[in-house]
């Protein structure tokens, strides 16, 4: 079966809501048992909760990895209740949309720790246990906004997603002989609670209909792909970034885009 992970141990960052919740919940329902890191317990622990009452394995670690320490102490306490490690998925995220003018330095650490230093921080921790047992993965939330795109008020943001594809290709080289893969999801518009930011229901609406596949995406797209990368049939990919977006990112103009398809009608 494609994206068996039965005996395998994740920890997924920022679980207890939007893309993590689902890839918590993918994972768990695939056979993997996983730690849920989170900063927000309430909901942490109701995913947890879920997954457990559908038959599956979680619990929750209440985490803030833009801490090193917390990072370092999610690794171990991972090991230490499932008695392995296999996957780290580092998914969290913070997205203050503020232009640059405005961005203080406490904005920019904020953002460019959790998003960013955290991964560098989850390998470090973790690597001695996955050579220990002779591979693993590590999995990274990016985005197309910084690697593809760009929007103003996200450059903070930006920034750090493509550092984090940085980190994806590099990582990748250097722990290849381990039997180590590194590589990443880019999400386009998913419906999740951060989407809010973004603007009304009819502001989201409107950027609905300038996606090709005409619809925001939702996490279990994310998760899906997360759990391919995961799986034993992703074990010859490493070092790359899966573009998961509806399309979003390939019209070179969506108001020409969006004449032909009224044009189709």
């Amino acid at each position: 079966m494609i994206g068996d992970l039965k005996g395998k141990v994740a920890i997924v960052t920022g679980a207890g809501q939007g893309i993590g919740e689902g890839i918590a919940r993918c994972f768990a329902k695939a056979g993997a048992k996983v730690l849920i890191a989170t900063r927000t317990a309430k909901n942490g622990q109701a995913v947890a909760d879920s997954i457990v009452k559908d038959g599956g394995v979680a619990s929750l670690l209440q985490t803030d990895v833009g801490q090193h320490d917390q990072v370092k102490r999610t690794v171990e306490h991972a090991v230490k209740t499932y008695g392995r490690l296999d996957i780290v998925v580092h998914n969290a995220a913070v997205y203050p949309v503020l232009p640059i003018e405005e961005l203080s330095d406490a904005d920019l650490d904020m953002t460019l720790s959790v998003n960013l230093k955290a991964g560098f921080w989850f390998i470090q921790a973790a690597l001695p246990h996955l050579r220990k047992q002779g591979g693993g993965r590590f999995l990274f939330t990016s985005s197309v906004t910084g690697p593809n795109v760009a929007m103003p008020g996200t450059a903070h943001y930006a920034a750090s997603k493509s550092g984090m594809n940085g980190l994806i290709r590099t990582a990748a080289l250097e722990f290849a002989r381990d039997n180590i893969t590194v590589n990443g999801v880019e999400p386009g518009y998913i419906r999740t609670p951060a989407m809010e930011a973004l603007g009304s229901e009819a502001e989201i609406a409107e950027m609905a209909k300038c996606i090709p596949l005409g619809k925001l995406g939702n996490p279990i797209d994310i998760a899906n792909t997360m759990l391919f990368l995961a799986s034993d049939e992703a074990a010859y990919i490493t070092g790359q970034t899966i573009v998961v977006d509806g399309g979003s990112t390939l019209p070179e103009s969506p108001v020409v885009l969006d004449a032909y398809y009224n044009s189709k009608k």
